[in-house]
């Protein structure tokens, strides 16, 4: 007998600290991803996704770490460690949920900044994946990270969608060889 359809939800990775603990937006990222989780009928496959940066372990492994003490069991989530940025995320996420059975919905949890980024290209990477409700940062970073991020942003969504679209042609031309 077939399983029911599963959704998952892809948590986008940040930085850890240079003592390998996840920082406030990673954090963040991950309680949101997991108090969003909490609320769906079915419980949801968690899909961290981060490689290791600057510090520490991987993204991914300290997101699973904070998924576990909030009690979701290994079997409910799936780490996603080789991705150094957020293109190589959707890719290599992309081609997890492509393997898998009975897949259903997809969901992103990200900051706010960064979220319109990651569904443009999930989505364009084959993926229909809808927000999570993005976490809040405290009242004291809103003003200057809100438009410092932005100002990253606006130039980086073009750029991955031109990055994307060029891996796709390639990948058809080589297949048709």
């Amino acid at each position: 007998m077939p399983s029911p359809e599963q959704a998952a939800i892809i948590i986008f990775g940040a930085a850890l600290r240079p003592d390998g603990t996840p920082t406030p937006t990673l954090s963040r990222r991950t309680e949101a991803a997991w108090r969003f989780g909490e609320r769906l009928d079915m419980p949801p496959l968690y899909v961290p996704t981060g490689g290791i940066g600057r510090y520490g372990p991987s993204e991914a492994s300290a997101m699973a770490a904070l998924l576990r003490a909030q009690g979701i069991p290994l079997s409910r989530i799936l780490t996603e460690e080789t991705a150094t940025d957020t293109l190589d995320s959707v890719d290599a996420c992309a081609a997890l949920l492509r393997a898998r059975p009975h897949a259903g919905p997809v969901f992103a949890a990200t900051s706010a900044y960064h979220l319109p980024r990651c569904l443009v290209l999930l989505r364009l990477a084959g993926v229909p994946a809808r927000a999570v409700p993005p976490p809040r940062p405290p009242a004291s970073q809103q003003f200057m990270r809100r438009w410092r991020w932005r100002l990253r942003e606006v130039p980086a969504l073009p750029w991955d969608v031109l990055l994307l679209l060029r891996r796709r042609t390639i990948d058809r031309l080589l297949t048709k060889r």
